[in-house]
């Protein structure tokens, strides 16, 4: 089975967390993610996920920190999903690809109807920053 790794961005500002709503055009669409996308070759996992959010909302972040990855097996491959902290670093945010952003407390994450493969990247993040 084919694995596929993918980035995503927990960007945080002012006690709020960014969330992205996938659109109708999208893969699981309607479902609520961390922003980013697939590795490249010989691609970092840090450059990847700048270029990544550069290219689906147009602004520039900071990594602060690595998270856990989650491990999610879909029916036709598996899927590594990378988790940074991050902070924003430009704040005119356009909508590339989503339909549309929210920014949470971390206490209404959960409130969303998430991607089944960021589910354990919310759950560890609630658990770990409240």
């Amino acid at each position: 089975m084919n694995r596929i790794s993918v980035t995503c961005a927990i960007i945080e500002q002012d006690g709020k967390i960014l969330c992205a709503q996938r659109s109708t055009k999208m893969k699981h669409p309607l479902k609520w993610e961390f922003p980013g996308g697939k590795l490249e070759e010989a691609e970092s996992f840090e450059t990847c996920l700048q270029r990544e959010i550069w290219e689906e909302l147009g602004i520039e972040i900071k990594l602060l920190e690595r998270l856990p990855s989650n491990f999610h097996i879909y029916s036709n491959f598996e899927l590594e999903l990378i988790p940074f902290r991050c902070s924003l670093q430009t704040f005119e945010i356009d909508l590339l690809e989503h339909s549309q952003i929210l920014w949470l407390s971390v206490k209404e994450l959960k409130d969303l109807d998430w991607a089944e493969a960021d589910i354990p990247i919310v759950n560890f993040y609630t658990e770990n920053y409240k």
